[in-house]
C-alpha cells in the first residue's frame, strides 16, 4: 500500500502531487513557470527556471505534514510534449533555451520537405509541422554557438525537455527519453519504437546526439535525494488518458488547456487517419498502446490573445455569466497558433466574421465567440473520431477551460454526446501516477462528476455551420 508521487511539468506551471493507492490526492504543490514570447513565432522558456520549479514542488510536497516520504513507493513524470533544448552530456548544463512546443520559427525551412510529408506521416503518425521537435533541434545545431562548441568537443545532447529533466531528476548516468516524448520529434518510428535513421538523415539531426529511447513504463532511475524509483515517464496529454484507470474505447478525452487535444484510445495497434495524429500512450519492453489525436492550437492561447488585445483584467469572474447571457455572439475565426486538425494550415490572421474592426467587438461578446470557436473545433474532431469508432458514447473533459459550464454544454449540444467533467479536472498528474503505480485496479473516482446532456440549440448550430464554412476558406488563404 505504497503512495505514489506524480510530477506534472506543464507549459505554465509545475506540480507535484502525492496519491494514495486508490488514486486519492493527499498533497499538492504548484509553482508557476514563465513563457517568453520573443516574437509571434519564437516562444521560449528557461530550462533553469523549469528545473527550479520542479525541485521546489518536489521538496514542498515531500515536506507536507501528512506525507511520510518513506512510504512513497514510486514516482512518475509527465512533461509538455514537443519542447526541446540542448545540454551538456556529463554535467547536464543547459546550452540553449527550451524551444516551446508553441514555437514555429522553423516553418519556412520545412517547405523543402513537403514532398516527403506522406512518408514522414507513415513512419511517425504526425504531420510535417514546426510544432514538433525535429526542425527545432536542427535549428539549435545551426544557430546555437554553445551547441556547436559542445558538438565539436563530443559532449552535446539534444532532445525533448523530458530527457533534460530526467538527467537532473534521477541518478542515472545515461541520457534517456520515453517513447511518448520521443514520438513528438518527427524522428521516432511508430512501428520500431526507436529513432528512425531515415528521418534523422532527412532532418540532419544525428542520432548519436539524441538520448536513448526507453519504454514509458520502466525503471528510469532513482530520484536524487529521496531515492524514490521513477517508474513512468510520459507526455502530459497522453498521461491524462489514464487519470481514471485504463481508458475504454467508447470514451473520448478532450483535454482543454493552452491547446485542446481530443484523444481516442485504439488499443495495441497504431491506426492512422489522414486528418488526425497517431501516437503511443503506454508502453513497456514488449507492448504498446496507441491512440488517435485531434489537435486544436487556439484554446487557452486564444483566450490569452483576447486578454492581451482587449487589456482584460476581470474576465475570469465574468466569463461564466457572459456564456450564459450573451445569446448572439459573433463568429470568431480562430487561427491562433495556426489551424490544427483537420485543416492543418497556418491560416490567415484571426478575426471575426463580417467584422472589419476587431476593436468594435465588446470584450464579453469577443470572449464568448472565442469559447464557441473552441467548441466548434473540438466537436469537428469528435465527429471524425465517431466515424472511425461508432461505439463512442461519451466525452470526458479535463484541463483548465473545462471548468466552464458554458463550454461543456456547447460541446455536448454540438456533438450530441454526453460530456462528463470529473471532480478532479487536472488529470495529468493522476494519470502519470496510475501508470507509475503499475495500473492498479482500485483506482477510484474522486468526488461526483458533472454531466452535461445534449440540448437542441439551433442558433449555436447555425454559428457552427458558418464557422466551418468560413474556416475552410481561411485554411486555404
Amino acid at each position: 500500500m505504497k503512495l505514489t508521487l506524480a510530477i506534472d511539468q506543464g507549459t505554465h506551471s509545475t506540480r507535484a502531487v502525492v496519491f494514495d493507492p486508490h488514486g486519492h490526492m493527499l498533497a499538492l504543490s504548484r509553482a508557476p513557470v514563465d513563457l517568453q514570447a520573443i516574437s509571434k513565432s519564437e516562444i521560449e522558456q528557461s530550462p533553469e527556471d523549469i528545473l527550479m520549479s520542479m525541485e521546489r514542488v518536489i521538496s514542498d510536497v515531500l515536506a507536507h505534514p501528512s506525507i511520510d516520504p518513506g512510504v512513497i513507493g514510486q514516482a512518475g513524470l509527465a512533461t509538455q510534449r514537443s519542447s526541446v533544448l540542448a545540454w551538456e552530456r556529463s554535467s547536464g548544463r543547459a546550452l540553449s533555451p527550451v524551444l516551446s512546443w508553441q514555437d514555429t520559427r522553423t516553418r519556412a525551412q520545412l517547405a523543402d520537405l513537403d514532398v516527403q510529408a506522406g512518408d514522414i506521416r507513415l513512419r511517425t503518425g504526425l504531420r510535417l509541422s514546426p510544432h514538433y521537435g525535429a526542425s527545432k533541434l536542427r535549428w539549435l545545431l545551426l544557430h546555437s554557438d554553445a551547441a556547436r562548441r559542445a558538438r565539436d568537443n563530443n559532449y552535446l545532447v539534444i532532445g525533448p525537455l523530458a530527457s533534460f529533466l530526467l538527467h537532473h531528476l534521477t541518478d542515472t548516468t545515461d541520457d534517456t527519453v520515453d517513447h511518448a516524448n520521443a514520438s513528438r520529434t518527427l524522428l521516432w518510428n511508430l512501428q520500431q519504437r526507436d529513432w528512425d535513421p531515415w528521418l534523422c538523415g532527412l532532418f540532419n539531426v544525428p542520432a548519436d546526439l539524441l538520448p536513448d529511447c526507453q519504454p514509458i513504463c520502466t525503471e528510469h532511475g532513482r530520484m536524487v535525494g529521496s531515492g524514490i524509483l521513477l517508474t513512468a515517464v510520459n507526455g502530459d496529454q497522453t498521461a491524462a488518458l489514464y487519470a481514471h484507470g485504463l481508458p475504454g474505447e467508447d470514451t473520448i478525452l478532450a483535454n482543454i488547456g493552452t491547446g485542446a487535444f481530443v484523444l481516442l484510445p485504439t488499443g495495441n495497434t497504431p491506426r492512422q487517419h489522414p486528418d488526425l495524429l497517431t501516437s503511443i500512450s503506454r508502453s513497456d519492453v514488449m507492448h504498446g498502446d496507441y491512440y488517435l489525436e485531434g489537435t486544436v492550437n487556439g484554446a487557452g492561447a486564444a483566450v490569452q490573445w483576447a486578454e492581451d488585445r482587449y487589456a482584460l483584467t476581470d474576465w475570469q469572474s465574468r466569463l461564466p455569466g457572459w456564456l450564459e447571457d450573451i445569446e448572439t455572439p459573433p463568429v470568431f475565426l480562430n487561427t491562433i497558433g495556426g489551424l490544427g486538425s483537420p485543416w492543418w494550415r497556418s491560416g490567415a490572421a484571426p478575426g471575426f466574421l463580417d467584422c472589419s474592426d476587431i476593436n468594435a467587438i465588446p470584450p464579453g461578446d469577443a470572449l464568448v465567440a472565442i469559447i464557441e470557436s473552441i467548441a466548434f473545433m473540438v466537436t469537428t474532431n469528435i465527429a471524425i473520431l465517431r466515424d472511425i469508432q461508432p461505439g463512442i458514447v461519451r466525452i470526458r473533459v479535463s484541463g483548465g477551460l473545462s471548468q466552464l459550464d458554458g463550454l461543456c454544454q456547447r460541446i455536448a449540444s454540438l456533438s450530441e454526446l454526453e460530456v462528463v467533467r470529473p471532480f478532479q479536472v487536472e488529470t495529468t498528474a493522476r494519470g502519470i501516477a496510475w501508470l507509475a503505480a503499475g495500473g492498479p485496479d482500485m483506482w477510484q473516482p474522486t468526488g461526483e462528476p458533472v454531466t452535461f446532456e445534449p440540448r437542441p440549440n439551433p442558433a449555436l448550430r447555425e454559428r457552427h455551420d458558418r464557422f466551418l464554412e468560413a474556416i475552410g476558406k481561411y485554411a486555404q488563404s
